[in-house]
Order: structure tokens, then C-alpha cells, then sequence
């Protein structure tokens, strides 16, 4: 089953832009389909690989601040080639 992920960090504190980056690039290298926006990052692929893949870099993400937010929102069904019809 294919899985399109929205994944949004926002560390709540001073210097929050190293975090951010290093998440990105750790998806990045994943093998994953990463798209990036300016509010977030979406990945797209297999269940099994995304949610495993997820499941490391999110802890490591979220173990590199001191408070956050990491916000997920997972659509069934692959939309990297979304395009808006309007």
C-alpha cells in the first residue's frame, strides 16, 4: 500500500533552523520521494518503508530539541504527481 506523508516540525525555541535542516536532509538521503514546500515536507512510498524510515528519523528529529511540535498527516493513496486542476 502507498502512503503520501505531511510532515511539519516546528521547535519551540531559539535556533530552531538547524533541527529543521537536519530532518529535511536525513529524508532526503532516505531514498524516499521527498517534496518540499515552505511550511513542510511531504514524502511519499510503501507503508512499511515510509512508516520505518519515519519511525527513526522522527525520534532523532524530535530527541535533537527541547521542545516541539511535530505534526504528521498520512493520505492512503500516492500523490506525488499531484496537480491542481484549476
Amino acid at each position: 500500500m502507498n502512503i503520501s506523508v505531511e510532515l511539519t516540525l516546528t521547535p519551540l525555541q531559539d535556533n530552531f533552523e538547524p533541527a529543521i535542516i537536519n530532518f529535511i536532509k536525513k529524508l532526503r538521503a532516505s531514498g524516499l520521494t521527498v517534496l518540499e514546500n515552505p511550511l513542510s515536507t511531504q514524502v511519499f512510498g510503501e507503508y512499511d518503508t515510509v512508516m520505518e524510515i519515519l519511525n527513526k528519523e522522527m525520534k532523532t528529529a524530535l530527541e535533537a530539541i527541547d521542545k516541539g511540535l511535530l505534526y504528521v498527516k498520512i493520505v492512503k493513496s500516492d500523490r506525488s504527481d499531484y496537480e491542481p486542476h484549476f
